[in-house]
């Protein structure tokens, strides 16, 4: 017909010189479509890259050769050539498919069909239907009365604490119903022996790669972005099963169970190629490997590979930062740099340059100086601004103190207020910087006054005392201490924690030759250090005692942790049976680290504050 447009190919495409091989690989991918594996996309890229190869093959060896063939499929291949060769003898041509018109060839051809996919690692994958063309009545009634083994992930592998996790936060009174990623690699990490975030020597990924194959067995749902995780109907069921086998011996019955070793070779063939569907993060393999950290005597120790942890809790960070993904930068507060004399606050960032510090001046809630170890950002093609870069706080900071500005912070009891913001902040190692400024002589506090206050900053309250005597002289210092922490620190693998993460155990510095450490996210420490943010009940009571004379923050905490509230406390004075019981209620609280007593004058004192009706006398 006249103007009619003929579409398609003009010139037909030449055949596959390895139809045989292209059959068996459209088997397997239509059979891992049917039961909804990732491992349908592997023989797909497999089959396109067979479709342009020109040349025949002798083996799945040769086959090695051709882009997205793995160790995996060429092994498969191997072996179904072996059958194909006892089946047809060793001269059959494996170039072209074998003839099917005879019934014991078509036969043949479907028991070869519904026979297991031979996989390294035991896979079985039945044939789809159209594969499956008519079984006999004695067959098929063979295949009804086998039992199919149902999918239950090995004990402490990375998809059974997954379910555990779930199902128990699911049972717990106050469940939102799912979990995030965080919430549940930090949950599910005691209950498993990989580590979720760090990767094995042999291997790149961790024990969350296996959340992907209980997505792909409709055990877990994955919804909204940042990602939410809950359990199906099925995956409850399975996971209440292993909930209540955890502490019985009949998990160990394994007669029915595949463990979530099968189709390993495959699986990780599909991750490395499809981790945008499995949303996968992995992190580039280092020459050493680390296992979650625990802590265990105050002590950050490193567990080795294989063990659980004894450890009650065990840390897992948000993020990583590996050494070279890091500087190390010194934060300065704006209020070093601006306000009062500026010429003498300058000299300060000047002599910084001079150094050659790498610094960052900003508004710190805390403290006048901190190091942080920022991660290195690189543009990203089509953003126009460069990516948010991640901070950890590494564990010090300064207070920097001039005699001058000692003296009023002592008077209107800033000091005292420093010095406790300062050990609830979160850090191990504060330092005071005190610099001398001229004669003591003119100030409202006696010099002998100001050195002891110095001297009990250091033995009693812990802190490191650093005197210098000028603007020039603490430059210095600063350069000295963040070489010394670039040093310390750029060597090690830092692991992020929250502040809730921080109060649920003690850390301790690092050693020289620890391989990670733990450090706390610096937004958050940061933003938690704020003197005008909402402060709870216990805070604001432990400023109302610190304002009683001779209750330090030390003592003042030790009244907290028996009782937490002021109404606690009153409870507490209400069950006394006379003013003398409740006069020596508190004598025996143990303060400090040499746990001495609160004592009768110092409880005495307390409870006439908070037991007298009217006014003091």
């Amino acid at each position: 017909m006249p103007g009619q447009v003929t579409f398609g190919r003009k010139r037909p495409l030449p055949p596959c010189p390895n139809p045989l091989f292209l059959k068996w690989l459209t088997e397997w991918r239509d059979a891992a479509a049917e039961k909804g594996l990732k491992t349908q996309f592997v023989y797909q890229k497999a089959i396109s890259s067979l479709k342009k190869y020109p040349l025949p093959l002798r083996n799945g060896k040769e086959a090695k050769i051709l882009q997205n063939f793995g160790d995996g499929i060429c092994k498969m291949l191997d072996q179904r050539l072996e059958k194909h060769y006892a089946e047809h003898g060793p001269d059959a041509s494996i170039h072209s498919l074998p003839g099917s018109s005879s019934t014991s060839a078509r036969g043949r051809e479907q028991q070869r069909a519904s026979s297991p996919i031979p996989t390294t690692s035991g896979l079985e994958a039945p044939q789809t239907e159209s594969h499956q063309q008519g079984p006999s009545p004695s067959k098929k009634k063979k295949t009804e009365g086998k039992k199919q083994r149902e999918y239950v992930p090995q004990k402490r592998s990375g998809g059974f604490a997954v379910l555990v996790t779930l199902y128990k936060n699911s049972k717990s009174p106050g469940s939102k119903g799912y979990m995030t990623k965080a919430e549940l690699q930090r949950e599910a990490q005691p209950l498993c022996d990989k580590s979720f975030t760090l990767t094995d020597p042999s291997s790149k990924y961790t024990a969350w790669s296996s959340v992907s194959m209980l997505i792909q067995k409709d055990l877990v749902i994955k919804t909204h972005s940042p990602a939410r995780y809950s359990l199906t109907e099925k995956g409850s069921e399975l996971a209440r099963k292993l909930a209540a086998a955890e502490q019985g011996p009949e998990y160990s019955d394994k007669s029915n169970v595949v463990t979530s070793h099968d189709e390993e070779e495959l699986e990780k063939e599909s991750m490395d190629q499809e981790k945008d569907v499995q949303n996968i993060r992995v992190l580039p393999v280092q020459s050493h490997h680390y296992q979650p950290l625990s802590v265990s005597s105050l002590k950050i120790m490193q567990e080795p590979s294989g063990t659980h942890a004894s450890s009650s809790y065990q840390h897992v960070p948000d993020f990583t930062l590996r050494p070279g993904q890091f500087d190390i930068i010194l934060c300065v507060d704006f209020i070093e740099t601006t306000g009062g004399a500026a010429h003498r606050k300058q000299d300060l960032v000047s002599e910084l340059k001079k150094n050659g510090v790498n610094f960052d001046v900003r508004k710190l809630h805390i403290g006048d100086f901190v190091w942080i170890a920022q991660e290195k950002v690189q543009p990203l093609p089509g953003q126009l601004r460069m990516p948010q870069a991640r901070e950890l706080v590494l564990d010090y900071v300064v207070e920097r103190k001039r005699m001058d500005d000692l003296c009023g912070s002592i008077i209107d009891g800033r000091f005292r207020e420093q010095k406790f913001r300062l050990k609830r902040c979160g850090l191990c190692r504060p330092i005071y910087l005190v610099e001398d400024h001229g004669s003591a002589q003119h100030l409202s506090i006696p010099e002998t006054t100001l050195q002891q206050a110095i001297v009990n900053t250091q033995v009693v309250d812990g802190f490191f005392i650093k005197r210098t005597k000028d603007v020039r002289e603490s430059a210095a210092y600063l350069t000295l201490m963040t070489r010394y922490l670039h040093g310390m620190y750029s060597s090690k693998i830092l692991l992020s924690c929250t502040k809730e993460d921080n109060d649920k155990f003690q850390r301790e510095l690092p050693s020289r030759n620890a391989q990670s450490c733990i450090l706390l996210d610096f937004k958050e420490f940061n933003e938690g250090a704020m003197k005008n943010k909402a402060q709870t009940v216990k805070e604001v009571f432990a400023r109302q005692l610190m304002q009683i004379s001779g209750v330090s923050g030390e003592k003042a905490a030790a009244v907290l942790d028996r009782y937490g509230t002021p109404a606690s406390l009153m409870s507490a004075y209400e069950r006394c049976n006379s003013n003398e019981e409740k006069e020596k209620m508190l004598s025996n609280v143990k303060c400090g680290k040499l746990q001495r007593n609160l004592g009768p004058v110092m409880s005495k004192t307390i409870c006439q504050l908070y037991c007298t009706k009217g006014s003091l006398s």
